[in-house]
């Protein structure tokens, strides 16, 4: 089985199949048995045809008086392939995809890109809209399922297939499995043509749909502002604009698709013309049996069905490749904030900080904190004043390592905070922010995050001591839910400003760390 929650190791690479690789790492072997069944599938389409060839040719020779008694094994034959084991092979593969590889391939590859886009630094959210860079993961995950699903479900089918075909047509006359190989060429030539086109319409069209989703997030988010400063025509026009270049990049991906279809139907129909004409004339030529023009016939009927249905498939694997390259494109940029490769764990600190010479301006030349020197004592207190924009943000966002500094260290209890995990340093410090973050949780949730094990006895201490118990008491969500139990809505949107900042101080306090920060709380 796949273990649908497995770590991959190191960061996701940067080139299309090594990210590939990189996503289904360890669910291979499951993958080459499930696409192993789908071949075996596959060959069932010509014993299909062979087994009817054989039937006819046993008709012809024995007449109706005499065929039960001298064809009773082919009929039972016959009967046991398509009733018992034809059936049975195609359930299996059905489960084989739908139960195995589709649920654990897909959870197996979300899982991966949002651990790897929680590691990111804070720069990565900031430069992007929050509701495109979920829409990447949700898109790349899919269609990187769908790409796992559609190769083994459909592509080890037909070239199954296609093998046992050319067999088959070897049995009955090389000159027409020499016709098959022939308009194969043909095929693949065709293929190779579009689908590269189909790949690169595919990513386009997909990062126009993760900016309009990205777009229509921005606005929902801030709704607030939306209303108070009237802005709703704005905002429909930027959404709008978006949608219209979603709209000339599907119509793009549209017209390349009309065209390939249109050329696939084309060379779909010469074959059963090629080989069946082809067998035909060999049979007036009384080189070939009845029963060779009937498997012929189920051959290539068959593979030109199957040619409409792979190609359509074929479109739709590079065009999920082409959003797979899309979302990687995203997803996989390099993090620039890591751990040390000999970062150590802080243990609980008492927390003596230096800012010793600290540059930084966030990659300018001028701006933001330049030649900081400031020693903090353990249990001291006190506050930074300075005009908006002078850095106090700043200094808190370096401190817990949400930036690197430019030149200078910081040091908690004589450490520079780089040699450090960054987990361990921030499980040392308490911050309530300017803008506090609320969940779309319970009031219990949300000040628990300050600690996930702490009791419900715990939770309302902390609150008690941020003056929240009160009104949190008295919250009652639209669903009924009271007291710690009420959820705070998106963003805390149920809440005031100062009873978000009271549930953000009580997870502070709970939090218990040794160095508490409050800007601007």
């Amino acid at each position: 089985m796949i273990n649908a929650f497995e770590r991959a190791p190191g960061a996701p690479p940067r080139s299309l199949w090594a990210f590939i690789l990189w996503s289904v790492q360890g669910a291979w072997p499951v993958l080459l048995l499930a696409a192993v069944i789908s071949a075996l599938v596959g060959t069932t389409e010509v014993v299909s045809a062979l087994l009817l060839g054989m039937i006819i040719d046993a008709v012809v020779e024995t007449g109706p008086v005499d065929f039960f008694a001298q064809h009773l094994w082919l009929v039972a034959g016959f009967v046991i392939f398509f009733v018992v084991l034809r059936p049975v092979a195609f359930g299996l593969s059905s489960a084989a995809n739908s139960i195995v590889v589709q649920p654990n391939v897909y959870v197996l590859v979300q899982s991966r890109l949002n651990r790897w886009t929680l590691g990111q630094p804070v720069t990565f959210f900031d430069n992007d809209f929050a509701g495109r860079i979920a829409q990447k993961q949700v898109q790349t995950a899919r269609a990187l399922t769908d790409v796992a699903n559609e190769t083994i479900n459909t592509m080890a089918f037909a070239l199954a297939s296609i093998i046992g075909s050319v067999i088959l047509l070897l049995t009955i006359d090389a000159r027409i499995a020499l016709a098959l190989a022939v308009w194969l060429v043909g095929y693949l030539a065709l293929i190779r043509y579009f689908l590269p086109q189909v790949r690169q319409r595919a990513g386009a069209r997909a990062g126009a749909r993760a900016q309009v989703s990205g777009q229509v997030v921005d606005t929902i988010t801030n709704i607030k502002t939306v209303k108070l400063f009237a802005h709703s025509e704005f905002e429909d026009r930027a959404a709008l604009n978006a949608m219209g270049v979603f709209r000339d990049r599907a119509v793009e991906f549209g017209e390349v698709q009309a065209w390939f279809r249109f050329w696939l139907m084309l060379v779909a129909g010469v074959l059963p013309v090629l080989l069946i004409g082809g067998t035909l004339w060999l049979w007036s030529l009384g080189q070939a049996t009845p029963g060779a023009i009937a498997a012929s016939g189920a051959v290539a009927i068959r593979i030109a069905q199957m040619t409409g249905w792979v190609s359509f498939v074929l479109m739709a694997i590079y065009g999920n490749l082409g959003e797979v390259e899309d979302g990687m494109k995203t997803l996989t940029r390099p993090s620039n904030l890591q751990d040390a490769d000999d970062a150590v764990e802080l243990g609980r600190v008492t927390g003596e900080l230096h800012f010793d010479n600290v540059n930084f301006a966030y990659g300018r030349q001028t701006g933001g904190v330049e030649g900081l020197d400031l020693k903090i004592a353990p249990g001291e207190k006190i506050g930074i004043v300075g005009a908006s924009g002078a850095g106090k943000s700043t200094l808190v966002a370096l401190l817990l390592r949400l930036y690197d500094v430019e030149g200078g260290r910081i040091t908690i209890d004589g450490r520079d905070v780089r040699q450090v995990t960054q987990e361990s340093l921030r499980r040392n410090i308490a911050m309530v922010t300017q803008e506090t973050a609320m969940f779309n949780r319970s009031a219990f949730e949300n000040i628990r995050y300050g600690r996930p094990d702490a009791t419900l006895a715990e939770v309302q201490q902390a609150a008690r001591a941020a003056e929240a118990h009160e009104f949190i008491l008295s919250l009652q969500d639209h669903e009924g839910r009271h007291g710690y139990d009420a959820h705070l809505g998106e963003r805390g949107v149920r809440l005031s400003g100062g009873q978000r900042q009271r549930i953000a101080l009580a997870r502070a306090f709970l939090k218990d760390a040794p160095i508490l920060v409050l800007d601007e709380a």
